[in-house]
C-alpha cells in the first residue's frame, strides 16, 4: 500500500518530468495520481506492449481483449488485462498497441532463405525439370558467400517485415545464413546441407558433413541460432551418408532436417533403388534422430502417417510450394487426427514466390478444404497452431517458443487491425488467417528486442539490402542467359 506522502512525492516527480520534456500542449487522457503512483512502484521490466487484443495460443487458448504483455530482457514475464500488467509492472519502454492484435511471432519450419535471389527465376514447372534444369544449374553458376549473405539479408527483411521470427533454414555456406541472421536479429534453426554432388561449398559428401559438423560446433549454445543438419534427401544421398548425418545429430543434439516424400518422383526413385518407399526406406535404415524434421511429407501412406508419428517426426507442411509446383497434397487431416507433430512453411521464394507466413496460413485451410470437400477441415484456429506452437512443437522447441506464456522467449509480433478491409473485426483468429496479409505487421520482437516498429526495420539498411539484391539478381540473370 503507497501512503499519501509518497504517492504526492511520486506524482510531484512525474509531473516534473512530463514538464521537463513537454513540447506541446497537455495529452489528454492523463494518467490518474493513482496510476503514476502504481506504475512507478512495479516491478521494473524491460518493454510493456499495452492495450491489444491479446491471442496467446496457450494451452487453453486465451485470447484477452484488451490485454498486454510484459518483457524483461528476453523473456515474457506477464501475460494478463491491461489493468493487472499496470499494477505489477512498469518500463522504460510501454507501447501502447490498442486496435492491434498481438500474437506470437510466426514460426517457418521451411525455407531456403538465399533462394529469394532466384525468386521468379524458372516459374510453371514441375519439381524435378524446375530443379534439374534451372535451379541446380544456377547455383552452380552463382552461389558463393556473398551471394548467400547478401540473399539472407534479403529474406531476413521480409520475414521480419511480414512477422516471422524464427526461420528454418537449410542451405550451402550456412555459416553466412547465420551472421546475417544474427545481423537482423531474427532467430533461425539453420541447417547446413549435405548432398552426395558437387556444391559450391562442398565437393564431396565427406567434405559437406565435416562444414556441418565445423558449423554446428560454431553456433551451438549461441542465443539466437540452433544449429541443424540438413541432409537434402533420400534420393541425392547415399545410405551411409544419411545415417552420418544422423549420427552428427545424435552427437551434437540437434535438429536433423530432411526433404520427405515431396513428390511421386521421389517416391518412384525410391522403389527403384530400394525396393521401398521413402519413409518405410528411411525407417528400415533407422534413421530418424530424436528431433527429426521432414520438409513436405505430402506422399505418405496411411501407415506411415502413424510411423511418423510413432518415431516423433515433425512434417513442414508447404501449401503454396506444393501447389505451385504440383507435387501433391500432403495428408495433413490425417497428420491432424494421428496427433503428428505439424508445422508450417512457405518453402523458398523461388517456388512460393514470397516468404509471407499470413499468406500460408491461408492457403493451408482453403486447400484442405477444397481437397476434402469439408469446410472445417484447417480451421483458422488449426492454420494459426501450425504456424505458431505447431511449428514450435515440430522442432522441439515448445517450451521455448510457440505462444505467450510467462517464462517463454519474447518473439512477439503485433498486427494493425484499421485497414478497410479489416473492419469489422468479430473473431481475431480469423481475422489473422483469412483477413491479414504480412504487410499488415507493425511490429516485430525477437528474443526481447524490437526489431520493426513505426514502418522501419531497425536492424537492417533497407535501402542497402535491397541494393545489394538487385545487383546480385543481374549477376544470376548473365549466368543463366
Amino acid at each position: 500500500m503507497i501512503s499519501a506522502h509518497a504517492r504526492r512525492a511520486l506524482l510531484a516527480l512525474a509531473v516534473t518530468l512530463a514538464l521537463a520534456g513537454c513540447t506541446g500542449p497537455a495529452k489528454p487522457n492523463a494518467p490518474s495520481e493513482e496510476a503514476v503512483a502504481v506504475q512507478a512502484s512495479g516491478t521494473p521490466v524491460s518493454l510493456i506492449l499495452a492495450n491489444a487484443t491479446v491471442v496467446t495460443m496457450d494451452g487453453t487458448g486465451r485470447v484477452l481483449t484488451p490485454g498486454s504483455v510484459a518483457i524483461d530482457g528476453n523473456r515474457i514475464v506477464g501475460v494478463d488485462t491491461p489493468e493487472a500488467i499496470a499494477a505489477r509492472f512498469s518500463a522504460p519502454d510501454r507501447v501502447d498497441l490498442t486496435g492491434h492484435i498481438v500474437l506470437p511471432g510466426l514460426v517457418n519450419t521451411h525455407t531456403h532463405a538465399p533462394m529469394v535471389l532466384y525468386r521468379g527465376l524458372a516459374d510453371d514447372l514441375a519439381l524435378m525439370e524446375w530443379l534439374e534444369k534451372y535451379i541446380f544449374p544456377a547455383e552452380a553458376r552463382t552461389v558463393s558467400p556473398e551471394f548467400v549473405r547478401v540473399g539472407t539479408r534479403l529474406a531476413a527483411l521480409e520475414m521480419i517485415r511480414s512477422g516471422t521470427t524464427l526461420f528454418t533454414d537449410m542451405y550451402y555456406f550456412e555459416e553466412e545464413v547465420a551472421a546475417a541472421a544474427k545481423e537482423a536479429g531474427i532467430r533461425g534453426v539453420l541447417g547446413q546441407t549435405v548432398i552426395q554432388f558437387p556444391v559450391a561449398d562442398a565437393k564431396t559428401p565427406a567434405e559437406g558433413l565435416a562444414r556441418a559438423e565445423a558449423f554446428i560446433q560454431k553456433f551451438k549454445g549461441d542465443e539466437l541460432v540452433i544449429p541443424s543438419i540438413a541432409p537434402h534427401s533420400m534420393y541425392t544421398l547415399d545410405q551411409a551418408t544419411l545415417l552420418a548425418t544422423r549420427d552428427l545429430a545424435v552427437k551434437y543434439g540437434i535438429p536433423l532436417q530432411i526433404h520427405l516424400a515431396e513428390t511421386e518422383d521421389e517416391v518412384r526413385i525410391a522403389q527403384e533403388r530400394y525396393k521401398k518407399r521413402p519413409v518405410a526406406f528411411l525407417e528400415g535404415i533407422g534413421f530418424w534422430a530424436p528431433v527429426t524434421l521432414g520438409a513436405h511429407g505430402v506422399w505418405v501412406s496411411p501407415e506411415e502417417v502413424t510411423l511418423l508419428q510413432k518415431r516423433g517426426v515433425g512434417i513442414a507442411h508447404n501449401p503454396e510450394s506444393n501447389m505451385k509446383l504440383a507435387s501433391g497434397t500432403a495428408p495433413v487431416p490425417a497428420y491432424l487426427k494421428a496427433g503428428t507433430k505439424l508445422g508450417l512453411g512457405t518453402d523458398g521464394a523461388a517456388s512460393n514466390n514470397d516468404l509471407d507466413m499470413f499468406e500460408a496460413m491461408r492457403q493451408a485451410a482453403l486447400l484442405h478444404k477444397l481437397v476434402s470437400r469439408d469446410p472445417r477441415m484447417v480451421s483458422a484456429k488449426t492454420a494459426l497452431e501450425m504456424a505458431t506452437i505447431g511449428g514450435a512443437r515440430a522442432l522441439g522447441l515448445q517450451d521455448r517458443l510457440g505462444s505467450l506464456e510467462v517464462g517463454k522467449l519474447a518473439d512477439i509480433i503485433a498486427v494493425r487491425t484499421d485497414r478497410p478491409r479489416q473492419v469489422p473485426m468479430y473473431d481475431p483468429v480469423s481475422h489473422l488467417v483469412y483477413t491479414m496479409h504480412g504487410d499488415d505487421v507493425a511490429m516485430t520482437v525477437v528474443n526481447g528486442r524490437v526489431l520493426l516498429k513505426d514502418g522501419v526495420v531497425r536492424t537492417l539498411d533497407e535501402a542497402a539490402v535491397i541494393r545489394d539484391a538487385r545487383a546480385a539478381a543481374d549477376s544470376v540473370r548473365k549466368a543463366v542467359q
